[in-house]
């Protein structure tokens, strides 16, 4: 028996299957999809099996393989097809497909293991015995009431433990624990459903065993999660299984508590703040059919499940759905292979859908179901506030409109949300002397400093240092921080008011638990005022929230990228929709200085539609999606020189290649070194991928073999 088995190594060059033979004595053991141990030249590797043959016609001879890893195959026939979908669709190496799919603990990846967790419990097996002594009684006594964990009866003794054992009055066995304990939800309030709801419910419901992809464009507040939760329920009663995915910044312990109390224990969860032990038992949890229903981020739209009934995408316009590293798959193309092989609809939800998705929708490739209405029919009263006004008078930070406001609802001990979307203390620290401005030796971008561990940091390599006393360029101690991120917010917030402020963002919540901990403080009404990046905008839900401010509300504008304006109507809309939920009357104060951008007009008058129409009516102009498909090609080298020449070429190359095809660049990079290394790009706009896909694929192979020239292609990014 022989098998061709996928070696772990990423390389395209070494992007294809070994034929190895089997031992006798492992034969009856092999599946295509399970890992295998191989030799490969002087090392030994992990691969993956994926195909059989009784037979090998080459005349040289074959190594064999030195064992097999596991009991089952790791990768299905739907995912073992799903990793050839994803490298085509990427052109990335089918290792690297498969590898995205699996837990840590499942990858082909040497020397990594991880192993299950079992506990110790201790039975009695003879009722009738009498302690001989009081330690031994205890034991006995509560063994009578059932079996308890060995750890726990040891604080009482371990000799009488031992004894007991020995005479065989008790007896220890060991059983498999998760590591994620997810036994803990409450008694759920069941809400009355609205028509809207009701007429929604019923038409997915109706088409339950076909492929349908829908697009529900609820406005926040609107009830789309109990819409998404009644289909759930009635798909998992036919024995169907559900994956749900919810960006990694709305899958918020609120989030998963709302569905726990639904659906108990029949529910796993795969998102990046897990272990890799977490996610190993969740991932065998779904394999071994424990659960009918998936929650997770990006990553579960993998999961293992066979009987697939539904799949939602809420929040379906997150950028956090396209994979930023190879192999940069979207999980909506994902999400829609998976629907076409199970036979079932694909809903995609969101307040503010992405430009393609709604145009998709508009021409009849989605179908689209509107939930135009609040759930309590309010609306937050929203206020644009200019601070090129309140500059003048004096209001550097806060406007005396947001200041009047938190003070009116701290004296009603009502809850306040500010969002600042840059995290640390300032933006940058510069010399007043000289000019020059403190900048990452390894990126060409600024430090920020971050005032709590008086460092600079940089937010893209993550080197760190400390703030210098004096100017490393001109010796001057005339240094000073420019800008401001959400420390510096909390900091001028606490001198301000005499509230209890708490802080949301990238850096409080590093520590595991950290981010549930603030949410649960702040819905028990420890904190008055929460302060935080986009982190604040999605997935919270808190009644007493009656106040939204939002400073430099137009700072995204400034990002030099076409989707600029989607985003920041996406994010007004989002965090605007975090205030008025329940019965008080809510206020949203957007700060900015570029109050007349459509995207920041629009948002404030909650007008998806107006605004679509106007974004479209721009990129349409400009030959951007979904008018015009684009590929980001992106060239990296130490070699700044080098870089630009063989930029040139490839530049020259596509342009004597292809027809129909739009070309920018070469230019730098909107970060043009990052780790010592220099980025360039070339944009693609194009209509038919047929124009591009060999043209691509050549470059990628003519670079394979040249260490110093690195090449990296995203088709349709979210970010240029």
């Amino acid at each position: 028996m022989y098998v061709n088995v996928l070696v772990e190594i990423k390389s395209k060059k070494v992007d294809k299957t070994f034929t190895y033979k089997v031992p006798e004595y492992l034969e009856k053991d092999i599946e295509v999809g399970k890992r295998v141990t191989v030799p490969f030249n002087n090392r030994t590797l992990e691969g993956f099996i994926l195909s059989i043959n009784d037979s090998f016609d080459n005349s040289y001879e074959v190594k064999e393989i030195v064992n097999i890893i596991d009991e089952k195959p790791v990768l299905n026939e739907e995912l073992l097809s799903l990793g050839q979908y994803i490298t085509n669709k990427t052109l990335c190496s089918l290792v690297s497909a498969y590898n995205t799919m699996l837990p840590a603990a499942l990858k082909a990846h040497k020397n990594y293991n991880i192993n299950k967790k079992y506990v110790t419990y201790i039975k009695l097996i003879d009722n009738t015995y009498i302690g001989k002594n009081d330690n031994q009684k205890e034991i006995i006594d509560i063994l009578k009431k059932g079996d308890a964990l060995k750890s726990d009866l040891t604080k009482i003794s371990i000799s009488s433990i031992n004894t007991l054992i020995k005479n065989k009055i008790i007896e220890e066995y060991v059983e498999e624990v998760y590591r994620l304990k997810t036994n803990e939800y409450s008694e759920e309030k069941r809400v009355e459903l609205n028509s809207i709801q009701k007429d929604i419910i019923n038409e997915i419901i109706s088409n339950k065993d076909k492929f349908m992809p829908y697009l529900i464009h609820g406005v926040t507040g609107s009830g789309k999660t109990e819409v998404y939760m009644n289909i759930i329920e009635n798909v998992i009663k036919d024995g169907k299984e559900v994956i749900v995915l919810v960006p990694e910044i709305s899958l918020t312990p609120q989030m998963i508590n709302l569905f726990k109390n639904r659906f108990k224990n029949d529910i796993a969860i795969l998102h990046s703040a897990l272990s890799d032990g977490e996610k190993y038992d969740e991932w065998r949890k779904i394999e071994e059919g424990k659960v009918n229903i998936v929650i997770g981020a990006r990553s579960a739209i993998f999961a293992p499940l066979t009987n697939i009934g539904l799949i939602v995408m809420d929040e379906e316009h997150s950028e956090t759905y396209k994979q930023e590293n190879m192999p940069r798959y979207d999980t909506v193309d994902i999400a829609i292979k998976r629907s076409k092989y199970h036979n079932c609809p694909l809903v995609l939800g969101s307040a503010t859908p992405s430009i393609e998705s709604y145009t998709r929708a508009k021409e009849g490739i989605y179908k689209l179901l509107e939930m135009p209405n609040r759930i309590n029919n309010t609306y937050p009263e929203v206020i644009l506030v200019n601070m090129k006004d309140e500059i003048k008078k004096g209001n550097k930070i806060l406007s005396k409109e947001l200041i009047d406001s938190i003070n009116d609802r701290l004296s009603k001990d009502e809850q306040i949300i500010l969002l600042l979307n840059r995290r640390g203390y300032s933006t940058t620290i510069t010399c007043k002397s000289c000019g020059n401005v403190i900048k990452c030796p390894n990126c060409d971008i600024p430090l920020t400093y971050h005032k709590k561990t008086n460092k600079l940091v940089c937010h893209y390599c993550n080197h760190n240092t400390f703030k210098p006393l004096k100017c490393p360029e001109c010796g001057s101690s005339d240094i000073n921080d420019y800008g401001m991120g959400t420390e510096k917010l909390e900091e001028e917030v606490n001198k301000l008011f005499d509230a209890k402020v708490i802080r949301m963002d990238i850096d409080t919540t590093r520590n595991k638990g950290s981010h549930e901990r603030i949410i649960k403080d702040f819905k028990n009404k420890k904190y008055n005022i929460l302060i935080g990046t986009q982190m604040v905008s999605k997935g919270l839900d808190f009644d007493d929230v009656t106040l939204v401010g939002v400073i430099n509300g137009d700072a995204s504008l400034n990002i030099p990228d076409f989707r600029s304006g989607e985003r920041t109507y996406s994010l007004l809309n989002q965090v605007s929709g975090r205030s008025g939920r329940s019965t008080k009357p809510g206020k949203v104060i957007i700060q900015c200085y570029n109050i007349d951008h459509y995207s920041i007009k629009y948002a404030c008058l909650n007008n998806y539609k107006d605004f679509y129409l106007e974004e479209m009516n721009i990129r349409k102009k400009l030959k951007y999606p979904p008018y015009y498909n684009l590929c980001l090609i992106k060239v990296v080298s130490k070699n700044f020189n080098e870089l630009s020449k063989e930029s040139n070429k490839i530049r020259d190359y596509l342009a004597n290649n292809t027809n129909d095809v739009i070309i920018l660049g070469p230019s730098l990079s909107s970060i043009p070194k990052v780790y010592n290394s220099y980025y360039m790009q070339i944009i693609l706009k194009y209509k038919n991928i047929k124009d591009i896909y060999n043209n691509i694929k050549f470059i990628i192979e003519k670079y394979n073999s040249n260490s110093n020239i690195l090449i990296d292609v995203d088709f349709n990014p979210r970010k240029i």
